[in-house]
């Protein structure tokens, strides 16, 4: 599948989960969901920064989207997480240009 279709799936996706009515903000362990859980884990992974935390979520049952804070400014990076566990779409979601 070409760049162009990936970021055209993806923001449709994005769009799909952004019209879900479950948002939150979250910093406690005990309060995050388990989707919430495994998006933190990837994207700290991905980015191979520990300093990771939910800004926001968006429950859908084909998957929750979760936008996670990176580092000290909380750079968004974006996360799908599914129901088995498993993440996907994990992407920056900022300004490149800016970094």
């Amino acid at each position: 599948m070409s760049n162009k279709m990936v970021m055209i799936a993806g923001a449709t996706c994005f769009a799909l989960l952004a019209a879900c009515d479950d948002t939150s903000t979250s910093t406690a362990s005990a309060d995050l969901t388990p989707a919430q859980q495994a998006c933190l884990r990837d994207v700290a992974s991905t980015t191979n920064n520990s300093q990771v935390v939910v800004l926001s979520s968006a429950f859908s049952e084909a998957g929750t989207q979760v936008t996670v804070g990176v580092g000290e400014d909380r750079a968004p990076w974006n996360c799908i997480a599914y129901s088995d566990g498993t993440t996907a779409g994990i992407e920056f979601l900022g300004d490149e240009g800016a970094l």
